[in-house]
């Protein structure tokens, strides 16, 4: 397994997490304790882990139990890649529009002290669009918005991803055709909505401290705030699955990290302003502190659904577009279609990658035949299919939860041969764990 060169630089022998952690205290928001912990024992077999069996050789394969938090960059690769995919086969097989509304760069920390202001960010532009769409072409569209606080050099930078269906709903039922934004007017209109919703959410006193900042924002931008909408051409539901990675995807990726040192990190970034690669190398701390800003409060929803893909609106909507499909023998959804998440092995296959549950020895299949779990602190078997897996779960607690470290293997083939070898102390029995004939 290749190592995680964040949780490296987090939790190696120079311990910067606890030391972190140690120097601000209760500065730090108990939210991002929760997740980089989580992030920590993700992965780990002492947290939990599945047993598979080769049917052919017996050479066994642990599946550790994965965290599935908000700050794994493991967990969120392969979030964001299910979600797309998702969500390209779940909404209206019509045009969208990618749709990103910014603010102000003096705004920005703003929004980082008062973080209770970006769930109404996100609720303030959909409310613009939707308006929009309703006024001038008399239809619901179907809006699903999700909220970056990340640049592309980590810095806060709170700014809302809109996926827009190029069309909506009308009061009959039909689906209507309308694909026009107004750049000029929605520039205009979000400007004053962010700076109106700012004085409405502060105190006087918190106002009294960024009028300066707000009147600022207000004559710097004399065409408003940017907005970016570009039409979409090609196939609809590619196009779907790259927006919806994008909209999901993580801070930084692991792909961006190119050094650390114990000290300092650098990671690489593109420069909007030239279109080239750049780097940028800063004290661990300080990378720290930009990442763990970006991690939302607990329960926050950083996707939301609007429109007629609210969770609300959205059965009723299907109905509509099903008798308006048979009336005019138009596809927009497919109504029998039933959706599910893809498995551990479905997404690995997809991706390219070699059946994970075909033995790399034998081209035997795994089976499934247990797993231990961590209950109270203590690591206890949840399954075992027959008492040879009891037997050797068993075993295998007593490995993990061992103060002694292991021998080093001296070579891939002694790996093999000791596949079944009691985990205990390694001697030259070879044991006779499954009977799958």
């Amino acid at each position: 397994m290749e190592t995680n060169i964040l949780k490296e630089m987090l939790f190696d022998d120079h311990q910067h997490w606890e030391t972190f952690k140690e120097t601000y205290g209760d500065r730090i928001r108990p939210v991002v304790i929760k997740e980089v912990e989580k992030f920590r024992d993700c992965g780990d077999m002492k947290k939990g882990f599945k047993l598979f069996v080769c049917e052919g050789c017996h050479e066994t394969k642990h599946v550790p139990y994965r965290c599935k938090g908000r700050f794994c960059t493991t967990c969120a690769v392969g979030e964001s890649e299910e979600w797309s995919r998702l969500l390209s086969e779940d909404v209206y097989q019509v045009n969208h529009r990618h749709v990103i509304l910014t603010i102000d760069e003096d705004l920005r920390d703003i929004f980082l002290l008062h973080r209770e202001l970006l769930k109404p960010l996100m609720d303030e532009g959909v409310r613009l669009i939707r308006e929009f769409f309703e006024e001038k072409s008399k239809v619901t569209p179907g809006i699903i918005a999700g909220l970056h606080t990340f640049g592309s050099t980590l810095n806060f930078n709170p700014h809302v991803h809109m996926l827009v269906t190029m069309g909506g709903i009308t009061k009959r039922g039909a689906w209507k055709v309308y694909d026009y934004i107004p750049y000029t007017r929605l520039r205009k209109q979000w400007q004053t909505v962010v700076l109106k919703m700012i004085r409405a959410y502060l105190s006087p006193k918190e106002k009294k401290k960024v009028q300066g900042r707000l009147q600022k924002a207000y004559r710097a931008n004399g065409d408003g705030f940017y907005v970016y909408a570009p039409k979409n051409r090609g196939n609809v539901t590619e196009q779907l699955r790259y927006i919806g990675r994008y909209m999901r995807r993580p801070a930084i990726g692991l792909n961006r990290i190119v050094a650390y040192d114990g000290d300092f990190v650098t990671f690489t970034y593109m420069d909007k302003k030239t279109g080239e690669e750049e780097t940028e190398t800063m004290m661990v701390e300080e990378f720290i502190k930009c990442l763990i800003r970006h991690i939302p409060d607990e329960q926050f929803k950083v996707i939301r659904h609007y429109g007629i893909y609210s969770r609300r609106s959205k059965s009723i909507c299907r109905k509509l577009i099903e008798k308006w499909q048979e009336r005019v023998n138009r596809i927009l959804l497919k109504v029998k279609k039933t959706l599910r998440r893809q498995t551990w092995r479905e997404r690995v296959i997809a991706s390219g990658g070699k059946d994970p549950m075909v033995c790399r020895h034998c081209d035997n299949y795994y089976e499934y035949m247990g797993e231990v779990c961590l209950d109270n602190e203590q690591l206890d078997i949840k399954v075992a299919i027959n008492q040879e897996a009891q037997a050797y779960l068993e075993r295998m607690i007593r490995y993990l939860t061992s103060t002694e470290k292991p021998k080093k293997e001296k070579t891939e083939e002694t790996k093999r041969k000791r596949s079944f070898t009691a985990i205990q102390k390694p001697t030259s029995r070879q044991l006779s764990l499954f009977d799958l004939s």
